[in-house]
């Protein structure tokens, strides 16, 4: 059981990641998407399904983003009506700025302990509208439903330009959060430094660990690769060039992704250190959802 595997701070948790289908679409059209996922990950070992819950992120950049963006459906409605035949526990992610009060209380205290955990994120920039800040929520969930599993986000790149990554988990933790997965991982050696500083950090302070698993997600094409820039993932430029000068970006994506799994796992093994993966792919051309199975299962091996 995945709640199981979290509360015992197990290494090796295994989760893949979806988008519901954009809003609007037809109920038949819907039912035919959900019907292909669950039969693509009917028979895979994994421990979780992530459901996102996508926001206009607009306000985070200047640049202009290489996908329109598309409101999709409710993940917790998409998951409980379209997903139920597929019998893994569900991790709902909540964007909570979007919500008010009442149906944050709603959504919190439908959710099911056992096969129903939560990531509440927060805006993506200061200058993102909200209706409710990541901390009130966090007080919500304690109030109304606590035997819920809270997961939070962490970015490892953030570390790299203001050194205090591992604190803002630390600081979650006290919030409730008792798992993180990170946005997509193209540089490792960020990673690396964040699980550093979260090592020495709980060693200095006799705090124990949580599990962090790392986002890895193939790319199949420049514009995959301008939009997970856009999204912040960072990629260092020697392996943006290898990349885009390579015969087959998204093969080469995948060995890179499970490369850069095997780096991580070596460093965290050695220190103990509780992480595991997310598996999921950012575009959804049926040639890199694939391409995220074949990573899925290099990883499993």
């Amino acid at each position: 059981m995945l709640v199981d595997k979290i509360k015992n701070r197990e290494s090796g948790i295994v989760l893949y990641g979806i988008v519901p289908p954009k809003a609007g679409s037809p109920a038949e059209k819907v039912a035919e998407i959900s019907a292909r996922q669950i039969e693509r990950l009917q028979g895979l070992d994994i421990d979780g399904l992530i459901l996102y819950d996508i926001q206009d992120e607009a306000s985070r950049t200047s640049e202009g983003r290489p996908f329109p963006f598309m409101e999709t459906l409710d993940s917790f409605e998409y998951s409980r009506e379209y997903l139920s035949a597929l019998n893994v526990p569900k991790v709902i992610y909540r964007s909570v700025g979007k919500y008010s009060e009442a149906e944050l209380t709603n959504f919190v205290t439908s959710l099911d302990p056992q096969q129903e955990l939560t990531v509440f994120v927060g805006a993506s920039s200061k200058d993102q509208a909200v209706t409710m800040s990541v901390s009130d929520a966090y007080d919500l969930r304690r109030a109304k439903n606590s035997d819920v599993l809270l997961g939070g986000v962490t970015i490892p790149e953030r570390h790299e330009s203001k050194s205090d990554e591992h604190l803002r988990v630390f600081n979650k933790m006290k919030q409730g959060c008792s798992f993180f997965v990170s946005q997509g991982v193209y540089d490792v050696n960020a990673s690396k430094n964040l699980l550093s500083d979260y090592y020495y950090y709980g060693q200095e302070h006799n705090i124990p660990l949580v599990p962090i698993l790392f986002t890895l997600t193939p790319c199949g094409s420049q514009k995959t690769l301008q939009f997970m820039k856009w999204l912040g993932i960072s990629i260092p430029r020697w392996l943006e060039n290898e990349l885009l000068n390579c015969h087959d970006i998204l093969q080469q994506s995948v060995d890179v992704s499970e490369q850069n799994w095997l780096e991580l796992k070596a460093f965290a093994d050695e220190k103990n250190i509780p992480i595991g993966c997310n598996i999921e792919s950012v575009a959804v051309r049926k040639e890199e959802v694939e391409a995220s199975i074949e990573l899925l299962n290099r990883i499993q091996k």
